[in-house]
């Protein structure tokens, strides 16, 4: 069981590759502040970004218009803590305007579509939160109780809210893994995907299209028509060669999906979104998350074990600018005003507890040239 949690609480919700696990620190556990104010410390670093050091077990943020803040899910990976948090951010200066405790560890997140309600993934937990961000807003969940052919539990990793068909898709790790659609009002389980190969990792929804784009171990990119909840393709970008494939992010008018992998290939693919016909596959090196900007027609990834954040061109993938974020960054997440947030991990104990507070970054891409 403690094994199967420590997978859970690195590659279901961390949004890390399965290697992860091999770069754990040997140092002793080390006796960590739990007061925020005391420790929440704010620094600019070499490149003029804005760090911020908030939490232990920092992974995935989400911004809301509906109150113009950022929300940050922890796992509160700290040794005698229960539970984990919900921060929110002013986006600007990223001190902390509020908290919302839970009962579980937080992970992955997502937004409706007017920003009033998240979707939180509690991976350690087999379940999903749906909390409402207005002052008498209520959280509700809704547990899984899918198992692997060893007969444990699948725990939630990537969650997607797609307004258009009022579902929520959340990925599961397991072998053989699932998909669970969810209904975005009332958490109740509409559908379950099934076969869907080892470990569903990175999700992305297409709402134009009626897709759903999934990754998993196998290597492949599952097409879903979200209308039927039915997988009609399969593709296999890295071929005969063993792929993690993980995030996704979309360049619809130019048709071009791009996948991450940085386990066995440490590359980009990108891929005809229409049929899956590999056009190019960039060697960026170990690639983890990745998210694409329209307006500036940027695509930013995040390099955990070279510790950069990168800014390529979305036209001819010259990279524009880089960002050094010790020790390992993780997740992406745009906000208006040409804002990029990006939370920062630390190595983890022997205990695979956070061995420091892991921060949340804010960079201002109208500073970059070009």
């Amino acid at each position: 069981m403690f094994t199967r949690r420590l997978a859970l609480s690195v590659l279901s919700a961390a949004l890390l590759s399965a290697a992860s696990l091999a770069h754990a620190q040997s140092s002793e556990a080390v006796s960590l502040p739990l007061t925020p104010e005391l420790a929440q410390k704010t620094s600019i670093t070499a490149e003029g970004a804005l760090r911020k050091d908030l939490a232990y077990g920092v992974y995935q943020t989400a911004y809301s218009a509906f109150d113009q803040s950022l929300y940050v899910a922890s796992a509160e990976r700290v040794p005698s803590v229960r539970g984990g948090v919900i921060y929110k951010l002013d986006p600007v200066t990223l001190d902390v305007k509020g908290t919302i405790y839970t009962d579980e560890s937080n992970f992955g997140l997502a937004t409706n579509a007017s920003g009033d309600t998240l979707y939180v993934t509690n991976s350690l937990a087999a379940a999903v939160s749906k909390v409402e961000l207005k002052e008498d807003g209520k959280i509700e969940r809704v547990r899984f109780s899918n198992t692997s052919f060893d007969d444990t539990k699948m725990g939630p990793r990537t969650i997607r809210h797609d307004p258009q068909q009022g579902r929520v898709y959340v990925g599961a790790v397991g072998a053989p893994a699932v998909i669970w659609v969810l209904d975005d009002r009332t958490l109740e389980l509409v559908d379950t995907i099934e076969n869907a190969g080892k470990w569903v990792t990175g999700l992305l929804v297409d709402s134009a299209s009626h897709r759903l784009y999934a990754a998993n171990g196998d290597g492949e990119v599952m097409v879903i028509n979200t209308q039927t909840n039915k997988i009609e393709q399969r593709w296999k970008p890295a071929g005969v060669k063993p792929a993690l494939l993980l995030n996704f992010a979309l360049d619809s008018s130019r048709h071009r999906l791009y996948v991450t992998e940085t386990k066995e290939q440490k590359t980009m693919y990108v891929l005809d979104a229409r049929n899956g016909t590999l056009l190019q596959e960039l060697p960026v090196g170990d690639a983890l998350d990745i998210l694409y900007n329209a307006d500036r027609d940027e695509l930013y990834l995040t390099h955990r074990e070279q510790g950069k954040v990168s800014v390529l061109d979305g036209a001819n993938y010259a990279v524009k600018a880089q960002y050094n974020l010790p020790d390992n960054p993780n997740s992406l997440e745009l906000g208006p005003d040409s804002q990029l947030y990006v939370t920062v991990k630390a190595p983890f104990t022997p205990q695979y507890k956070a061995s420091k507070r892991e921060s949340v970054v804010r960079i201002d891409l109208k500073n970059i040239k070009g």
